[in-house]
């Protein structure tokens, strides 16, 4: 299984954000911080931003902040939320198969499948973002350290 590079994004834009919070970010940072398109970004998003996930303010000190605690943001339900087709094997979307009214390696699949989900469910940004990591992932996107959040101001 190969998630597409919207979930990857949106997964990323989600670290992002946490890293930078309470402070707003752009788009345009997120993307020069990952080096990855701006206009690709924009749609994503839009859909975290549909979806609660990230709160938008226009105009003038406007930018993007998470719409909910790192806490409260599970990753399974963002994979969900942004993988158009989950639909691993053609016959999981009614595509058609020979074996099918036999076949358990859709079952198999299936249950693979859960068990990826079931896994990512455990997981919160949150989880992603603890202290320990969250010093090099500030580094590495160039972001200022939590304690620097008043000098930044």
């Amino acid at each position: 299984m190969r998630l597409t590079r919207y979930t990857d994004y949106a997964l990323r834009t989600l670290i992002y954000l946490a890293l930078h919070e309470p402070r707003m970010s752009s788009i345009g940072g997120i993307a020069q911080a990952y080096g990855i398109s701006e206009s690709h970004l924009t749609k994503v998003v839009h859909q975290l931003g549909r979806a609660g996930l990230v709160r938008t303010l226009r105009g003038r000190g406007g930018g993007l902040r998470l719409g909910r605690s790192p806490a409260e943001i599970v990753i399974g339900a963002v994979v969900r939320e942004t993988e158009e087709d989950l639909a691993l094997v053609e016959c999981f979307s009614g595509g058609p198969c020979a074996i099918s009214p036999c076949c358990r390696l859709r079952g198999a699949i299936g249950e693979a499948l859960a068990a990826f989900l079931a896994v990512l469910d455990g997981y919160t940004l949150a989880d992603l973002v603890e202290p320990g990591a969250a010093n090099d992932l500030t580094r590495l996107l160039g972001l200022p350290p939590a304690g620097d959040i008043a000098r930044a101001s």
